[in-house]
């Protein structure tokens, strides 16, 4: 297999070595450039929406790092806001989904999904601009982890309002996810068509459920995702990414489809190795504290992680989002230690 993708290539099951590397959030607060150009334009919401600000968001942090991947600047709540939940985000607090569907039916949303427009406007002008090395990669929340927003009207550590609907009233919750399904799908045919060239499903709450929870919500949600993908964009590569899922993460690498898995930093790379099917592209997974430290124990964390990995098709990346107060030189720290020119 050949390509001008380092990326995509390790994606799609080559190894490479030293690994390409992206950092989940790499478009964010943690940039300056980024500060900035928020002070300028306003509220988070309004960015997502605006094409111009979001490519320039997407593309800063290539600008600045010599990075394998751009990520497409969005938010995960696009898919509830264009189902025709209302979406807002509170400085401090996070988002909000009015109304919540622990009380209110999906029946009485205006679905909305013209919203989607101004993200795919986002795609073609960040596809406009990127090196043929460079790999686009767009993205979704996995329905279980979206349901959990729409459900409670906004994030929650434990889950409850969702997990306990899901228990109560499986229909009902059934219904929500299969409508999250269908435009996830739609979001995802669209994203490709204007240009990414693999996408990553989120699932940030799956390690909130029991076993056959899992099953139910966060394995069957996606794989019935994957593959009506897979008739619609044979070509799109898939990363799927279950935060939490621990000792369920080879079910979730056989059972869904996808190409290839993320790692949160609460796995250990070396049980991946040997637990997760043989060839299949890992993602990961610095701890994304370990960055903020930087010096010996960034080295340490590094090190190991691709010690373990190193007879596998690995993506290096952190085990999730970068943290607003990460230092710029540790990121530089870790792309040298990663064999990248600065």
């Amino acid at each position: 297999m050949t390509t001008d993708k380092p990326l995509l290539a390790v994606l799609k099951g080559e190894r490479r070595d030293p690994p390409p590397v992206w950092m989940m959030r790499q478009a964010g607060r943690y940039l300056p450039e980024y500060r900035a150009l928020r002070a300028e334009k306003g509220g988070f919401l309004d960015m997502v929406y605006d094409p111009a600000a979001a490519a320039e968001i997407t593309l800063q942090p290539l600008r600045r790092f010599p990075l394998d991947a751009a990520i497409l600047f969005s938010d995960i709540l696009i898919v509830p806001h264009a189902l025709g939940q209302e979406l807002s985000f509170v400085a401090g607090e996070g988002p909000r989904l009015a109304p919540p569907l622990s009380g209110a039916e999906m029946s009485a949303f205006v679905p909305a999904p013209e919203r989607f427009e101004a993200i795919y406007e986002t795609v073609r002008r960040v596809k406009a601009e990127l090196s043929p090395q460079t790999t686009f990669l767009g993205f979704a929340g996995s329905p279980w982890t979206v349901a959990t927003y729409m459900v409670a009207g906004e994030g929650s550590r434990e889950q409850a309002e969702a997990r306990s609907l899901a228990y109560l009233d499986p229909g009902k919750f059934g219904a929500i996810i299969a409508a999250i399904e269908e435009a996830t799908v739609g979001y995802l045919v669209g994203q490709a068509d204007a240009g990414v060239d693999a996408v990553q499903l989120f699932d940030s709450w799956s390690g909130s459920l029991a076993p056959a929870e899992f099953e139910r919500w966060v394995i069957a949600p996606t794989a019935r995702i994957v593959e009506r993908l897979r008739a619609l964009r044979p070509n799109l590569t898939i990363i799927g990414f279950p935060k939490g899922a621990g000792g369920k993460l080879p079910a979730y690498a056989r059972e869904t489809g996808i190409d290839a898995v993320g790692l949160d930093e609460t796995v250990d790379p070396v049980w991946a190795h040997a637990s997760l099917p043989a060839g299949m592209p890992v993602q990961g997974n610095l701890d994304p504290l370990a960055l903020i430290a930087g010096g010996a124990a960034l080295e340490k964390a590094v090190g190991r992680i691709l010690s373990a990995l190193e007879e596998r098709p690995h993506v290096f990346n952190l085990g999730h989002g970068i943290q607003q107060t990460t230092p710029i030189a540790h990121v530089e720290q870790l792309l040298r230690l990663l064999g990248k020119a600065l």
